[in-house]
């Protein structure tokens, strides 16, 4: 994780930021599982309600380097800038960017209610339930390069750390352990 490349989402007045990441990132995962990649990590250094206008790829050089030659933006290429691929500032902290998964949804709920695990009046509860536990973080809607089913992936960011940690990332560049730099 020495090197980064940032992928800046430009204005638009016909498309909302949120939609526009959501469409790169899709297109990034798709590129990541083309190349069955489990070293690139991401995350998005301008995010507060929402992702943010900025996602941050980070890898060797080497690895972007790769990801970058199969031209994967495509279409994106004019809703976006990109920088070059740069050497990470000495000074980084690091975190941890992951997938948070809520624990009640409406497909848990549906399977529950087919394998007959849960009663019409538990089926209010449930649902009661779970619009009170909603998730507030940021996520991306995107379409998955498996099954091509639409989904809401939710991002949590971890603390801080003075260390990186070392681990794999999905096809998404997530990680439930290695940590990103972060600056």
């Amino acid at each position: 994780m020495n090197y980064y490349l940032d992928i800046h989402i430009l204005p638009d007045p016909e498309f909302k930021e949120t939609v526009l990441m959501n469409a790169l990132h899709t297109k990034l995962h798709k590129a990541l599982c083309d190349l069955e990649s489990t070293t690139i990590g991401v995350s998005f250094p301008n995010n507060e309600r929402t992702l943010g206008d900025r996602l941050r790829l980070h890898g060797s050089a080497e690895v972007l380097d790769k990801l970058q030659c199969q031209s994967w933006i495509g279409g994106m290429s004019g809703y976006c800038l990109q920088s070059d691929i740069q050497p990470v500032p000495s000074d980084s902290k690091f975190r941890n960017i992951s997938r948070q998964q809520p624990t009640m949804s409406p497909a848990k709920l549906k399977r529950l209610f087919k394998r007959g695990s849960i009663t019409d009046d538990e089926v209010k509860q449930y649902k009661v339930k779970m619009f009170a536990k909603g998730l507030d973080n940021p996520y991306l809607e995107i379409v998955s390069g498996s099954n091509g089913q639409r989904h809401r992936r939710y991002i949590k960011f971890g603390p801080l750390l003075d260390n990186p940690i070392k681990g794999a990332f999905d096809q998404f560049g997530l990680s439930k352990i290695a940590t990103i730099p972060w600056f």
